[in-house]
C-alpha cells in the first residue's frame, strides 16, 4: 500500500500547490493523508479548504493544535462520511467533536484491500493543554482491528517526536511529525519496522519564515516586540512523505518535495 503523506498546509499558497499539484501525484499512491491545520489563513481548517483539499485528491485530512481555530470545524466533524478528517486523539473530555482516530479500507491494486487506520496525536512540550499521547496511542492499541497504523504527530519538540518514534516503533506503520514547518533529514526505517521522519515540512509560501512574510517575523526579533504576522508571497512548495506500508510496517519511505516556478 503507497501512502503520500502531505506536511501542513499553510493559508491559500499552500492550498493553491496542493490544488495544482496533488492531482498530478494522488494517482501514484493508493492513498493520500493531507494535514489541513494551517489551511484557513494559518490558523485551524474552514469549508472551502476542506472541500478543495478533499478534491484535490486526499483522502483524509488530520489536524493539530489549530484544529478549533475556525468557527467551520464544528460542522465539518458534523459530516464524517463527506469529510474525513481525523482531530487529536488526547483530549481528555469524552465529549469532544470528532473522532482521534479513522479506519478506511484501502485499494491497494490486484484486487487486493488493506486496512489503514490514521492517528492524529498532539503534543504537550511547549503546547498547549492536552492528555498524554503517549498513553493516549497505547489505550488505541490494544484494539486489535486496526490494521496498518500511520501516525501523525502534532509536536513543537524533536525529542517528544523521537520519543514517540522509538516508543511505537514495531507497533505502528509510521510516525510523520507535523507542526514545526521545517522538513527534516532523519527520515528511516526504525529497527522495529516502523517508517519515521521527525517533521514532514509544511505546504506553503517557499520566501517565508515558516509560512509568514520575512518582514514581520525579522522585526519582532530585532525590536523584541510582538508583530502582526502577514501570510508569505509568490511561490509555494509542498513537503511530504511518501511510504509503502504493508502488514503494519513500513518497507520504504522517503521524502517528496515540490516548489513551484518563480
Amino acid at each position: 500500500m503507497k501512502v503520500l503523506f502531505v506536511g501542513d498546509v499553510y493559508g491559500q499558497p499552500g492550498r493553491r500547490v496542493v490544488n495544482d499539484h496533488l492531482p498530478l501525484i494522488a494517482p501514484n499512491h493508493d492513498f493520500v493523508i493531507v494535514n489541513a491545520e494551517n489551511s484557513a489563513g494559518g490558523f485551524g481548517v474552514h469549508y472551502d479548504a476542506a472541500t478543495r483539499l478533499l478534491e484535490a485528491g486526499a483522502n483524509c485530512l488530520t489536524l493539530g493544535n489549530h484544529a478549533w481555530d475556525h468557527k467551520d470545524i464544528h460542522l465539518l466533524l458534523g459530516q464524517p462520511d463527506k469529510f474525513p478528517i481525523v482531530r487529536p486523539l488526547n483530549y481528555s473530555d469524552p465529549e469532544t467533536p470528532g473522532m482521534g482516530w479513522r479506519t478506511f479500507e484501502v485499494d491497494a491494486g490486484d484486487g487486493m484491500t488493506e486496512r489503514l487506520t490514521v492517528v492524529n496525536l498532539l503534543g504537550r512540550v511547549f503546547m498547549g493543554e492536552s492528555a498524554n499521547p503517549f498513553r493516549a496511542i497505547d489505550e488505541l492499541l490494544r484494539r486489535d482491528d486496526l490494521g496498518s497504523v500511520f501516525v501523525d504527530f502534532h509536536a513543537e519538540t524533536t525529542s517528544e517526536k523521537a520519543a514517540m518514534g522509538w516508543h511505537l516503533d514495531g507497533r505502528v506503520a509510521a510516525v510523520i511529525g507535523t507542526h514545526t514547518h521545517v522538513a527534516t533529514a532523519d527520515t528511516r526505517i526504525l529497527p522495529g519496522g516502523t517508517g519515521f521522519q521527525t517533521d514532514a515540512g509544511f505546504t506553503g509560501p517557499l520566501n517565508s519564515v515558516i509560512g509568514a512574510r520575512p518582514e514581520e517575523p525579522l522585526l519582532a526579533f530585532l525590536t523584541e516586540r510582538r508583530h502582526r504576522f502577514q501570510m508569505g508571497e509568490g511561490p509555494a512548495m509542498l513537503n511530504a512523505v511518501a511510504l509503502e506500508i504493508s502488514g503494519g510496517r513500513c518497507l520504504h519511505i522517503e521524502r517528496y518535495r515540490y516548489e513551484e516556478e518563480e
